[in-house]
């Protein structure tokens, strides 16, 4: 199988490591627009490497291809990849991103190509952790996601402007507009990270979620801030971020019913949140090239690959789970 990586940050470098050592890959091509990332990376990959370099006058050719690039710079070669039939993996946690990707389901199923949206640490594992909690479950009522931590530069920016945006929920049939930074909620993430207080953000979890649970009543996503996040949230980054941040977690809880009644399911995640999003993006990418994805059309994991397998395959890769007693 030949994967190709478009954008060598922090989740682009991972995916295309996790791939490297994957024995279903035979080749990884690496392309970012700076030459020095590049060469630097295919060095670090050894001989299954192949480093293509601008000014490119096609998408690359591979079997799928992982989008890394920073957000608003996704849809345009999302787009051109789906018009030739090419298998695509997203990273985007952009709302608008997101809603771009999801439209171009309908040309995707026409021509028989699946485009995961979202495929990183969350979204990504946060909706294949919803769809493990609910297999638990007859009927699902409730969907809270929580997120902590930021990757690299690019995850880190759209991590500032989304607490200055408007947060989307979904409850009872219907989508509901907030601000960002409001609805502060008191959330328990897997040890060392502990509890933080999470808030309102523009987070993009809905729209992948609502589609793929028929039925739930509410869909809900916060993002753990400071203070200071908060206050300067409408002004430009003070600093440049780091090249790649520390730990970071999810959380997932699901509410439903099941034979003994009324249930709640809690799983969390703690890693680097460009580890553990490198990681999910290269077996998403195994997993559409294999011809295993669970279906044709634009859509997020929750819909696309099978839990169980899924997250058994990414402890082996040192990306762990856990559900909370």
């Amino acid at each position: 199988m030949r994967v190709a990586v478009v954008g060598l940050g922090a989740v682009g470098t991972r995916a295309a490591r996790q791939l490297a050592s994957s024995d279903a890959v035979t080749q990884v091509v690496l392309r970012d627009d700076r030459a020095p990332r590049g060469e630097e990376v295919a060095s670090s990959l050894g001989a299954k490497a192949v480093l293509e370099t601008g000014p490119y006058a096609s998408p690359p050719e591979a079997d799928v291809v992982i989008v890394a690039t920073p957000a608003g710079q996704q849809v345009a070669l999302a787009r051109t990849l789906v018009g030739r039939g090419t298998p695509v993996v997203t990273t985007s946690d952009s709302v608008d991103d997101v809603r771009a990707l999801l439209d171009l389901g309908p040309e995707a199923d026409a021509r028989g190509v699946t485009v995961a949206v979202g495929a990183t640490f969350s979204p990504g594992l946060t909706c294949v952790l919803a769809r493990f909690a609910a297999d638990r479950l007859d009927t699902v009522d409730e969907i809270h996601v929580s997120r902590l931590g930021t990757g690299g530069p690019a995850c880190a920016r759209q991590h500032h402007d989304s607490l200055r945006g408007v947060a989307i929920d979904w409850r009872d049939g219907g989508w509901q507009r907030r601000p960002a930074g409001s609805g502060r909620e008191l959330s328990w993430f897997p040890d060392p990270i502990g509890a933080a207080d999470c808030y309102r953000a523009a987070l993009p979890d809905a729209l992948l979620l609502v589609p793929a649970f028929s039925g739930v009543g509410r869909v809900t996503a916060r993002l753990a801030a400071t203070r200071r996040d908060r206050l300067t949230a409408g002004l430009p980054m003070l600093r440049p971020p780091h090249p790649e941040a520390g730990l970071g977690a999810v959380r997932v809880e699901v509410r439903g019913r099941a034979d003994d009644g009324i249930r709640v399911e809690i799983l969390g995640a703690m890693d680097r949140p460009g580890v553990a999003g490198g990681a999910v993006a290269a077996l998403t990418a195994i997993e559409l090239g294999s011809g295993r994805a669970g279906r044709v059309g634009a859509a997020g994991l929750a819909e696309l690959v099978e839990p169980k397998a899924f997250l058994a395959e990414l402890a082996r890769r040192g990306v762990k789970a856990a559900r909370f007693g």
